[in-house]
């Protein structure tokens, strides 16, 4: 069998650094999220903890608290109750949800760290006193200026604490069914396909799937172990590269096993009314 095409990868997402390469150099699109969206998600955070921050301050300078509390002691509790919302309660919020937040859930948003893991506190912690720089006191200027100068939309917070914004809701991915191969379509109906082994079978499956997000190296060489595993359950041996004949070999074993199953199908229709049938002249009750 000749070796496979080099194909071709996609450079679109190699040049924004939205490219993840994971083992076997299989090739993720992690989707950051885009710069309007992290700005839309960061405002609804920043307005529900800046409202929390303005409920407190209603709230402790009410006749009723002010006959308990020293007037003194009342611009450390605002202050206090400053921190608590604009530091601790997002950090905490970001660690407990693993990068979460109530904007990010309405804009299909998550912070994660730069090799694609969740956050820890040491991030979230990071992320929430810059973002009180700027963010609060410099009204988003800082923040917005430095997105703009980076292709994942990272504010400062997000480059000192090596994180960024990725999207989670992806649409749905419907896997590629494959057919046999026009080249190899005649070959297909005289073939003899084995059954193969589960493992193998699914490995075959998964590799078609992913074949095309592996650098090109990677896809030869795993297809033409592949091949040469699946071609002792094959004969004859189709003069074909390797992931064109484990396309082929894994649409005939599909099609003859659902063929199978139909004929088994059929003939327990045939047997059901004489397997539900009563005795002769047994009594029907009930």
């Amino acid at each position: 069998m000749t070796s496979v095409s080099a194909a071709s990868v996609d450079e679109s997402h190699a040049d924004d650094g939205s490219e993840l390469i994971l083992g076997e150099a299989v090739a993720l699109d992690t989707r950051p999220a885009s710069y309007i969206v992290r700005a839309a998600g960061t405002m609804i955070d920043w307005v529900v903890y800046f409202g929390v921050w303005l409920l407190l301050v209603i709230a402790a300078t009410t006749q009723t608290v002010m006959q308990f509390v020293d007037p003194s002691l009342m611009t450390i509790l605002i202050i206090v109750s400053l921190v608590l919302c604009l530091v601790i309660i997002p950090a905490t919020v970001e660690t407990v949800s693993q990068g979460k937040s109530l904007g990010r859930l309405a804009l299909g948003t998550r912070i994660v760290r730069d090799d694609g893991g969740s956050i820890g506190f040491r991030h979230a912690l990071i992320r929430a006193l810059l973002g009180v720089i700027e963010l609060f006191l410099s009204l988003g200027s800082i923040a917005a200026f430095v997105g703009l100068l980076n292709a994942k939309a990272k504010r400062l917070g997000d480059l000192l604490a090596g994180t960024y914004s990725q999207h989670e809701r992806v649409p749905r991915h419907d896997p590629p069914v494959f057919g046999v191969p026009v080249e190899l379509q005649g070959w297909a109906a005289t073939a003899d396909v084995a059954r193969m082994p589960d493992p193998l079978a699914r490995r075959i499956a998964q590799f078609l799937r992913q074949a095309g997000n592996m650098v090109p190296d990677t896809r030869v060489r795993v297809s033409r172990e592949l091949a040469n595993e699946a071609a002792q359950y094959v004969s004859p041996i189709p003069r074909s590269n390797p992931e064109l004949f484990l396309a082929a070999v894994s649409a005939v074993r599909r099609e003859r096993e659902f063929a199978a199953l139909e004929r088994e199908k059929q003939r327990l229709e045939r047997v059901t009314p004489v397997l539900d049938a009563l005795p002769h002249g047994f009594p029907k009750r009930g």
